[in-house]
């Protein structure tokens, strides 16, 4: 890092700077703005380390310190930060819930403290998995019943809506199997939800993803998972993105330890497991939350309209508080070193990066729009000290942005003046595929509107390409396969039915689609659970509106097992797709040529990692001795046909057939091969030595 004394923060350049003007010349006009930036990083992380006994790295770990903890001796010491208290105190079984015998000292800066000494024999006056709360008394003199911040473990009785901290101390801690997985250099994220995991209409477990889903996973070629709604959230329907407790994981599922499990399940089978971690907001509630937790509207957020998120009707952070950094910077290390995760997606970064959180806000690519007053700096400065801490303290932590403006320099390292995350999410590719779905019939598709898009990513920044994910898969909203199949599914999905041609379509756009996106958008993949195969049912959770049902709060995975249905055939091709990129790498390669996209013939041709990938789209034209351009000559065979048997296709092709390239020039590629590309269809060859 670069160094500074306090009277010239506002001068630091980034010392890499021209690296990142280099890769995009148009920040040149920005070269100002983006030091400052830098510079505010600088200082934030200086003042860090000035004032911070132990600095970054102690500061990071105040999970050690903070909350409630029972020491070797079976003493409980608990500190919590609540500024505006009057008085705070410690109640639970362990006294039977006598509110005022454990009552906390002022350590200064809105810091509290406790210690209760163990038993004459030694043992802790807490038990193991007790219930505790604490009892802060406000300005007013009333005593308001809240959680710690800090609870690691709270759980809700089936007639209450409350949460309630429990101690959490077992006497036999989760011993660890297995070792982070190597950091891998692409992604495919198999993206999931524990909760929804059963065919089951009820809650799934820890325990039954790690046994019934995890070997899935591993088996159709992803080398990575996105868990979703794992910190606590009392809100089921909130997806996990309303977070009530945000050192805890979530009950519903399971105990901690059984979470433990799982990770250490998936890195046995050589899976990296990225967490869905909030921090661009947090749940209203405050009994059970972090909202008005000393009483105030201010604490650990922003007071006032700054405070509010009009659309998610959640509060915002102020990241420019010294406690609120330490909260949030902790947990994330909170989450490696206790549960062993290996990066995070960090949900809502566009909202955080920007005044207005995006609302209303079209982001057309000006660059103006990224370097305004708009831009939230102290918001950016959280994202950026996020960054450097996690790669600072873990090598091998991976970390994803989701971000829908574009803003430049977000997956660029720090030293250069970016944001430092490693990936972010192409999120202008599921919103086309959808308006194409949805607006036109594939007669009408652009070729080059769809290559555009595939293609239009900012350069030298590594970027999550998806089709779909889990916000196509909620109710209100269809995945690709209902746009393309919609009733057809409930009637013609067996093998004996008679033929549809919805269904014979929806299986070969639903296989091109996904393929096409794979190998064309991104430096790495997600696919959100089930619709690999083409989930036949939207996403619902329990709430008031569907009677808190759970009919549809479930991936039915039973239907790949059934044998006479074809839903088994997507899943086939999502397998082998899968094991083609791990064998030839091409999210790992320099961004695809495309060579071909006639709008007549409805054809794309394009070249990555040696591969020469065929899209024919047009809906009822086949070409025999069809022309396409080829870089490297030599003798190519079909790896990868969308219309093979295994896929539920026509077999229109024998594989067996070489293709020899010829050395006239043709599509701006030194030569040219022959073959025949039926409709709908889309072909993969490789170079055979």
């Amino acid at each position: 890092m670069a160094s500074t004394d306090p009277e010239a923060t506002k001068t630091v350049k980034a010392p890499e700077l021209q690296r990142l003007l280099e890769i995009d010349p148009y920040l040149k006009d920005y070269e100002k703005e983006i030091n400052r930036r830098y510079s505010e990083f600088c200082s934030c992380l200086e003042s860090i380390e000035a004032n911070e006994p132990g600095g970054l790295d102690k500061f990071t770990k105040s999970y050690e310190t903070f909350g409630l903890h029972v020491l070797s001796d079976g003493t409980v010491v608990c500190r919590e930060w609540c500024p505006a208290a009057k008085e705070l105190y410690l109640w639970g079984e362990f006294n039977d819930w006598n509110r005022h015998q454990f009552k906390f000292t002022s350590s200064g800066f809105g810091k509290w403290e406790l210690t209760i000494p163990p038993h004459p024999e030694g043992t802790s006056r807490i038990p193991h998995n007790t219930l505790v709360k604490l009892s802060v008394v406000d300005k007013n003199g009333s005593h308001l019943d809240r959680l710690s911040p800090w609870a690691r473990y709270v759980t809700r009785h089936e007639s209450s809506v409350i949460f309630d901290q429990r101690l959490w101390n077992p006497p036999m801690p989760y011993q660890f199997k297995n070792q982070h997985p190597p950091k891998p250099d692409r992604l495919r994220i198999y993206e999931c939800h524990v909760g929804i995991s059963s065919p089951e209409g009820k809650i799934a477990t820890y325990k039954y993803f790690a046994k019934n889903v995890l070997p899935n996973i591993a088996a159709l070629g992803y080398n990575s998972i996105q868990l979703m709604a794992i910190m606590e959230h009392a809100y089921y329907a909130s997806f996990g993105y309303q977070v009530t407790s945000f050192f805890a994981a979530s009950s519903r599922y399971g105990t901690p330890d059984e979470l433990k499990e799982l990770v250490d399940v998936a890195h046995g089978l050589g899976i990296v497991v990225l967490l869905d971690v909030v921090h661009s907001h947090a749940s209203k509630n405050n009994v059970d939350g972090l909202n008005q937790f000393d009483g105030t509207n201010g604490c650990f957020f922003h007071d006032g309209v700054r405070g509010e998120h009009k659309l998610w009707g959640s509060r915002l952070f102020d990241y420019t508080q010294w406690e609120v950094l330490r909260f949030l910077l902790s947990n994330l290390r909170w989450w490696i070193e206790e549960y062993h995760f290996d990066g995070f997606r960090f949900d809502g970064a566009s909202s955080m990066l920007y005044h207005s959180h995006g609302i209303g806000e079209e982001f057309s690519g000006r660059y103006e729009d990224y370097f305004g007053l708009n831009v939230d700096t102290e918001s950016l400065t959280y994202l950026m000290l996020a960054n450097y801490m996690l790669h600072h303290f873990y090598p091998f932590v991976i970390t994803v942005a989701e971000e829908v403006s574009g803003m430049p320099a977000l997956g660029r390292p720090i030293e250069e003046g970016g944001t430092g995350f490693d990936y972010r999410l192409a999120m202008a590719v599921p919103d086309k595929w959808i308006k194409l779905l949805k607006e036109s019939t594939d007669d009408d598709w652009n070729m080059g509107d769809i290559v555009w898009t595939l293609t239009n990513r900012r350069y030298g920044e590594r970027h999550i390409v998806y089709a779909e994910s889990h916000d196509q898969a909620l109710v209100g909203d269809k995945t690709i396969a209902f746009w393309l199949m919609d009733k057809e599914m409930y009637t013609h999905m067996s093998v004996y039915s008679e033929q549809s041609f919805v269904i014979d379509r929806g299986l070969a756009l639903h296989k091109m689609i996904r393929l096409i996106t794979h190998a064309l958008g991104g430096e790495g993949y997600l696919n959100f659970m089930g619709n690999e195969f083409g989930h036949p049912e939207w996403l619902d959770f329990p709430r008031v509106g569907n009677n808190e049902s759970y009919h549809y709060a479930r991936r039915q995975y039973n239907l790949l097992s059934d044998g006479v249905l074809k839903y088994q055939y997507l899943n086939n091709f999502d397998r082998d797709m899968n094991h083609l990129e791990i064998k030839y790498a091409w999210l790992a390669a320099d961004q695809a040529y495309v060579s071909r996209k006639h709008e007549g013939d409805k054809v794309i041709v394009f070249e990555r990692a040696g591969l020469v990938f065929v899209f024919n789209f047009h809906p009822t034209k086949s070409f025999t001795d069809y022309k396409i351009g080829v870089e490297t000559a030599g003798e190519y065979a079909i790896v990868l046909d969308t219309d093979d048997g295994e896929y539920f296709g026509h077999k229109l092709i024998d594989h067996k057939t070489r293709f020899f390239t010829c050395g006239e020039p043709w599509d701006n590629r030194n030569n040219h091969m022959y073959i025949y590309i039926p409709s709908r269809v889309a072909l993969v060859y490789a170079k055979v030595s």
